[in-house]
């Protein structure tokens, strides 16, 4: 807002609570953007984030506190679906959290010409099973196994010696170039495509020592491109 009083940008809120009304709102944002440079965002979760958000909350279902959650989802999905057909930018919110959030939604609406792009990093153990978010995912079991070597069994792939070893290995400096080469290439796209949020998993055997080294240097990689990039070692801690 600036000194005449004037307003620069603003955001309205609606959602399935505003009953009957919200079938209007189609009709109202058509005519809206005939005048004003309007875009319509529509967020939204998967079924399994939203019970989990109510079940930690213990908050009912905005849609009647005598429904289940999981049909006051439903119902609510069915009622907002022409509005989310409607939108300009879909949201899904199931891997964010507050503040991650809250960044990508600043990032997106400040500059309207760059599509942020959250990047997870994850290593984890194939004894523990595969992640089931991951987008992207790299079996790093061919590389040299700290595990065997006594002096570097005790620490993680986050200790430099556990790095310098896995990396003393031709192929694991090959591996790299070509994971880093492909990552340049398709991030640019999934952002084109409007993606929020992108999950690489690096499997090993248990977790500890080759699939968090390579977690790590891809982390730092992407960050050095100017990624916002997470990293969650899942297994690190297992025995």
């Amino acid at each position: 807002m600036h000194g005449t009083g004037e307003i620069e940008r603003a955001a309205l809120g609606v959602d399935a609570r505003e009953g009957e009304q919200i079938e209007q709102l189609p009709e109202i944002f058509k005519k809206l953007r005939e005048e004003h440079a309007a875009i319509l965002v529509f967020v939204e979760a998967s079924d399994a984030a939203l019970l989990r958000r109510f079940s930690e909350t213990r908050r009912p279902h905005p849609m009647g506190r005598d429904l289940p959650v999981r049909e006051g989802i439903r119902e609510e999905r069915q009622r907002m679906e022409p509005i989310r057909r409607l939108a300009d930018v879909t949201i899904d919110t199931t891997k964010f959290n507050v503040h991650e959030l809250r960044q990508f939604v600043s990032q997106r609406f400040q500059n309207p010409d760059r599509r942020p792009l959250v990047v997870s990093v994850v290593s984890f153990g194939y004894r523990y099973g595969i992640p089931t978010d991951a987008d992207l995912l790299f079996d790093v079991r061919f590389l040299p196994n700290p595990h065997f070597v006594p002096k570097l069994r005790k620490f993680s792939g986050k200790d430099p010696k556990v790095e310098r070893y896995i990396l003393s290995f031709p192929q694991t400096r090959v591996f790299l170039k070509k994971i880093e080469s492909l990552l340049r290439f398709l991030i640019p796209h999934y952002i084109t495509e409007g993606k929020s949020y992108l999950t690489i998993a690096f499997g090993c055997t248990g977790g500890r020592h080759r699939s968090v080294m390579m977690a790590e240097v891809i982390r730092k990689a992407l960050a050095r491109r100017g990624y916002t990039v997470k990293v969650v070692h899942r297994d690190l801690n297992k025995a």
